[in-house]
């Protein structure tokens, strides 16, 4: 079939589609339109008609652009646009996540498949209202159960509305977290063994139990002021999340 032929339909499904569509569906689509058994659309035809269409919209005077986003191909406003159209759907944009949705979130879209329990463990607190707005904003999904755990605990991960979100196409595309966070915070700096110095050896990173935390002078860090510290600070965010919860169901309430 003609590619002439095909790029209009496939231009067409992607604009009126309320979904993602991937090209073997596009494919299969177009195929099913036409109807035509012995001239029909093959995957690398429905790919080139794609690519097609993405270089014309790529041209600057159109506002709008074909992406891969959410699982498939889709029309999506170009960023430049995004303050103009925000004026549309305002209230869509306004609604924003609670730290503690956005951490949840954070966690399960990094670590997923996980438990509740195990973003707890993370976080430190309860995890249960974060992860309920999760879901029912469709940021997440329940993948099933961990039937390698005691009594079986759902297990979540992040959802194609998530993706779409996000304007990624798999949760492979998300950034490294190394890419986002300086690496002197994620590798730990290990102390070495005077014994070992003195005697010329090969530098020996301490295990994570050995490691001893300094001040800037070089002053030890007493671990029972460390301790403290952590527990005051956790302390302080279930505090705030709380208070941020109780807004966030205040606002539902009066909405």
């Amino acid at each position: 079939m003609e590619l002439s032929v095909i790029i209009p339909h496939i231009e067409a499904l992607i604009f009126t589609a309320e979904r993602p569509l991937t090209t073997l569906e596009l494919c299969d689509m177009v195929n099913n339109a036409l109807g035509f058994i012995e001239d029909r659309t093959t995957l690398d035809q429905a790919e080139a008609a794609v690519e097609a269409i993405r270089e014309k919209y790529a041209a600057e005077f159109y506002p709008f652009e074909v992406r891969e986003s959410g699982g498939g191909w889709q029309f999506l406003t170009k960023k430049e646009y995004h303050k103009t159209v925000a004026q549309i759907n305002g209230d869509k944009f306004l609604k924003r996540l609670s730290t503690a949705s956005l951490e949840t979130l954070s966690i399960i879209a990094y670590k997923q498949p996980i438990t509740k329990g195990e973003m707890e463990a993370i976080r430190g607190v309860s995890c249960d209202y974060a992860v309920q707005k999760l879901l029912e904003k469709e940021l997440i999904v329940i993948l099933g159960r961990n039937e390698k755990l005691p009594g079986h605990p759902l297990i979540y991960g992040t959802s194609r509305s998530f993706m779409d979100y996000f304007g990624i196409n798999t949760p492979e595309d998300l950034p490294k977290i190394k890419e986002i966070v300086s690496s002197e915070i994620i590798d730990p700096t290990g102390v070495m063994s005077n014994s070992l110095q003195m005697a010329g050896d090969e530098e020996q990173e301490l295990t994570s139990d050995e490691v001893l935390l300094v001040t800037e002078d070089g002053s030890l860090i007493e671990q029972q002021v460390i301790a403290e510290e952590e527990e005051a600070a956790t302390e302080e965010q279930s505090a705030t999340e709380t208070q941020e919860e109780d807004q966030e169901k205040e606002d539902e309430n009066n909405q």
